[in-house]
């Protein structure tokens, strides 16, 4: 038996699919609103890019901590002291629950 014979097998035609959109007329490029026609910058969009650079690097700067008291060494201290005073605290609220 064929797929011809076969009744669950469904004929169709091929349909050449052109979206919509590739129909329309183009329009035509918008200018870049921060660029002349001679492709010189603005001053906006000059001073918008160096504000932008330099509080991305301010805030990695403080992600790093860098430039501040929160080395490693530092912060793995304060964990230590912050980790023994809880184990400190624990111990007193054992005491005192035993009445000791």
């Amino acid at each position: 038996m064929s797929e011809r014979d076969d009744p669950g097998v469904v004929e169709g035609e091929i349909v050449d699919e052109t979206p919509a959109a590739a129909l329309a007329v183009p329009s035509p490029p918008l200018p870049d609103p921060d660029y002349s026609e001679g492709g010189v910058p603005s001053f906006d969009f000059v001073r918008d890019k160096i504000e932008n650079r330099y509080t991305t690097s301010l805030g990695a700067v403080d992600v790093a901590g860098l430039g501040t008291d929160n080395t490693a060494e530092a912060l793995d201290k304060k964990i230590a002291d912050r980790d023994q005073a809880a184990k400190d605290r624990l111990a007193e609220i054992r005491r005192s629950l035993r009445g000791e």
